[in-house]
């Protein structure tokens, strides 16, 4: 009896047996197996010999052609939900070949894979790349801030943004930037891939949906708030990073708590009010997605060679990661006088956590400044990169641009009572 996907099979191979639902392979040389602890082997048909214990075991989807999409149907009283893929954990599948994971779902596959999300809402899908996240890059950026624009323009009532985890942050911040958006605007992945079975990737993609349904008009990053399956933190684009390599609430908010979160349970969508946001058709919708290339973020370490500055000669623009309030040694202060006497803007970031960059404190900061250097308060400096890009190439005056506020990059400085 030739078996197919969604059967239980027991297969045997070089004296080991495995049993489990056979599941589709893109792989024509490999069986895939699911076992019942929720991994996937990968075994190779020609030393495998299979038995069929039932037929029509579960119903499967996913990772080939074999697979039957999930079917949709568009009610009208639902909003429409764009799906746009970019590739990374959430989108990917194993290569049985060599155990890699490769990002290879489209919009569609996701949809596929994540059953969850069918009744939620009307969805389109739309790929942008296929990618893994460290594979990134500006152009795709300002690709993907086109199509954001053309599919809310076509009338989706919110976006859901699939994304590689390692990056996710810098795209955020690029759209942030680019993009005025009326609705919202939802950044997700996944930590852990779909065969695995702490994988974070159905709750992660439902609170992104739901997310995308809310009021909060803004760019958003939607991760697990816990180890746990309780809730997803909602983390503003400009204003959260990767902290853990591997944990599934891996995001945090540096400066502060998320702007809100999704209970998975109740799928309830709330925000911290004492943050403020954007609400839903606050703003006409609008694209600005020009770049400057010409930006490296470079970190101080003590030590470093004034000539390790050498290769940023002729750049549009330098973000500096100093220690503390913002500073280098004394003997970098030329070059970067250099810098700036040679048309560049520089601005300086903290390699804190937490604090904002000041100048003014010690002889080297007020060097600094002397030297042309800007502030950029206690923008990330990943955040600070792609603000510098964008404004070089959006704002007549992109030095004053960094000390303030464009995207909710910029935390409201605390000051004293009198």
């Amino acid at each position: 009896m030739t078996p197919s996907p969604g059967d239980r099979v027991r297969v045997t191979h070089a004296d080991v047996t495995d049993e489990g639902v056979l599941m589709p392979s893109s792989d024509a040389d490999h069986l895939v197996v699911k076992l019942e602890g929720g991994y996937n082997v990968g075994i190779a048909r020609a030393d495998a010999d299979v038995d069929v214990l039932e037929r029509d075991a579960h119903e499967v989807g996913g990772d080939g052609d074999d697979g039957a999409a999930s079917e949709v149907e568009f009610d009208d009283d639902l909003p429409t939900v764009s799906l746009i893929s970019t590739g990374g954990t959430i989108a990917s599948t194993v290569d049985y070949r060599t155990g890699a994971v490769t990002a290879q779902f489209d919009a569609e596959d996701v949809l596929r894979a994540v059953p969850d999300l069918a009744g939620r809402a009307n969805y389109r899908g739309r790929v942008v790349a296929n990618i893994l996240s460290e594979n990134m890059d500006p152009e795709v950026w300002q690709e993907l801030a086109r199509a954001v624009h053309e599919e809310i323009e076509a009338g989706a009532d919110g976006v859901v943004v699939m994304h590689g985890t390692d990056t996710m942050q810098y795209s955020a911040s690029a759209l942030s930037f680019m993009l005025d958006t009326p609705v919202p605007v939802v950044f997700t992945g996944s930590q852990r891939s779909a065969d695995r079975p702490s994988s974070d990737n159905v709750m992660n993609a439902v609170c992104a949906v739901e997310a995308a349904k809310s009021d909060c008009a803004e760019v958003l990053v939607c991760m697990h708030g816990t180890p746990s399956d309780d809730y997803c933190a909602l983390h503003r684009g400009t204003r959260v990073r990767k902290n853990h390599t591997s944990r599934r609430d891996a995001f945090e908010t540096v400066g502060g708590d998320p702007i809100g979160r999704v209970d998975y349970e109740s799928e309830a969508v709330s925000f911290d009010g004492r943050k403020g946001f954007r609400e839903r058709g606050a703003v006409d919708l609008d694209v600005a997605p020009d770049l400057e290339s010409e930006v490296e973020l470079v970190k101080f370490t003590p030590g470093m060679d004034p000539a390790a500055f050498d290769y940023l000669d002729g750049k549009a623009g330098v973000v500096v990661e100093g220690t503390g309030l913002g500073h280098v040694h004394t003997d970098l202060v030329p070059r970067i006088r250099e810098l700036v006497d040679g048309g560049a803007t520089v601005a300086m970031t903290s390699q804190c956590l937490e604090g904002r960059v000041c100048d003014r404190v010690y002889d080297t900061g007020r060097d600094l400044l002397d030297a042309g250097v800007v502030e950029a308060g206690d923008t990330l400096p990943g955040t600070a990169k792609v603000k510098l890009m964008w404004a070089l190439a959006n704002v007549g005056n992109p030095a004053e641009a960094m000390g303030r506020g464009l995207a909710g990059e910029l935390t409201e400085e605390s000051k004293p009572w009198v």
